[in-house]
């Protein structure tokens, strides 16, 4: 199933640059002005290449890829990144707290998670194989842009995030260190230890090969960049004329992380609803009834007890908090209530947070258009549930929907079966970062 290799990864020189400055976020979670301080952090920052700013006079032969690729040439010739000796897999930690409200627990203090997984180079699969798996559709728009910086630096920067089943965690056993002292460790902006040790002992690449041949893979995060990487295969084949296993462009990098493992962890992500012309609480609640068994809280409910009893409710079905104006309601989804808006979903997809509140609640009880939605032009997405609320407390929005997060089993199933969530269903946490290592297909 899952074939993976060592490479020599590009990497940052110790000598050259602070790593602290140079690595970032993944092109699709900068913002402009993250973009901005890459920039102003240092001139090797890889934002240059992965997310590298338009210029009034950009043209066809001179533009930000072209620029991406001059970057990314100037900067081998000059030392500022070099390949490792020799072929490797990179142990990869990220060590991480989240809200203990987030993890459905009680208390303010932050609980501490360990993400253990490793880099390698993947083979890349069409789908129909049922070798990987994705999660979620694509969009246009971005496989275009990704595809153009591939094929001007014909690199991989961005770690495409894969999952694995592996309940005995036998491949992190492998890969344990052992007291080793990582060869990278920088703390990012959200306070998140990255650390990276190089696996070079041809023994145990070679037990991580054989205990992941029979693994199915679940794209996390990077399914932009995959189906980049698969079209791009795809055009490297046909002007070839030829199918060489062994070529550079057969795989791209991937980080794989156990989905059995404790240290993954997937956050809600909730909505927040505004400039609705007309809207009454009475009269969606009314309207509600019809899908959702209804529970008022107390005036008196703190925003996180609110979200301790969903929790609660959440472990017998769908269940959503509602929050509009003082108030804080519960909405328990009734079996087979809402089946007759849902015949397009599979039973397992209708037990999504988010179908039943795209579906039901946005579509269906609020009428908003599929299209709206997708525009969000009445509609915000927000990690933090405090925030989700104070928007609406001080008046930015009508009615926030709190969710619990989706489930990795929730996740599997739909996906090992060929079904995809819905968009902003999931939010792995953290995320990887780009530039620790670099897999050049001219190395």
């Amino acid at each position: 199933m899952a074939d993976i290799a060592p490479f020599r990864a590009l990497r940052y020189a110790k000598d050259r640059v602070s790593l602290g400055t140079v690595v970032t976020q993944p092109y699709d979670k900068i913002t402009p002005s993250m973009q901005d301080g890459y920039y102003s952090a240092s001139p090797y920052n890889l934002v240059r290449i992965i997310l590298g700013k338009s210029q009034p006079e950009d043209s066809e032969g001179s533009n930000k890829y072209t620029r991406a690729a001059d970057y990314l040439k100037t900067w081998y010739q000059d030392g500022v990144l070099a390949h490792d000796d020799q072929a490797c897999l990179y142990r990869y930690s990220q060590n991480f707290c989240v809200p203990a409200s987030a993890l459905g627990q009680t208390g303010n203090k932050p609980v501490q998670l360990e993400r253990i997984g490793f880099i390698a180079a993947g083979r890349i699969h069409d789908y129909a194989e049922g070798v990987v798996h994705r999660h979620e559709q694509t969009l246009a728009k971005p496989k275009s842009d990704r595809l153009n910086l591939l094929r001007a630096t014909r690199a991989h920067f961005g770690q495409i995030f894969m999952l694995y089943s592996d309940p005995e965690r036998s491949v992190e056993t492998i890969l344990d260190p052992s007291g080793t002292p990582p060869q990278a460790s920088v703390t990012d902006e959200y306070g998140v230890l990255h650390r990276l040790w190089r696996i070079s002992d041809t023994v145990t690449i070679r037990s991580v090969q054989q205990k992941m041949a029979d693994k199915k893979l679940i794209i996390a995060d990077g399914h932009h960049r995959y189906e980049t990487a698969l079209n791009y295969r795809n055009e490297c084949r046909s002007a070839s004329g030829t199918s060489d296993p062994n070529a550079p462009y057969e795989r791209v990098m991937m980080t794989f992380v156990n989905m059995d493992s404790p240290g993954l962890v997937i956050l809600p992500t909730h909505r927040v609803v505004f400039g609705l012309k007309s809207f009454e609480v009475p009269s969606f609640l009314h309207a509600a009834e019809s899908y959702f068994d209804v529970i008022t809280l107390e005036p008196s409910t703190s925003p996180q007890d609110a979200l301790a009893r969903l929790r609660r409710e959440g472990e017998s079905g769908v269940s959503l908090l509602v929050v509009a104006g003082r108030s804080m309601i519960i909405l328990n989804a009734r079996p087979k209530a809402s089946d007759s808006l849902l015949q397009q979903y599979t039973p397992a997809q209708r037990q999504l947070d988010v179908v039943q509140v795209h579906k039901v609640i946005l579509e269906k009880v609020l009428g908003l258009s599929e299209e709206s939605i997708r525009n969000q032009e009445n509609l915000n997405y927000i990690r933090e549930a405090e925030h989700a609320v104070a928007r609406v407390r001080n008046g930015e929005a009508q009615i926030a929907f709190l969710m619990n997060p989706c489930r990795i089993d929730q996740v599997r199933d739909i996906a090992f079966a060929g079904g995809v969530l819905p968009q902003k269903s999931t939010d792995f946490y953290p995320k990887l970062l780009s530039g620790l290592t670099i897999y050049s297909l001219d190395s």
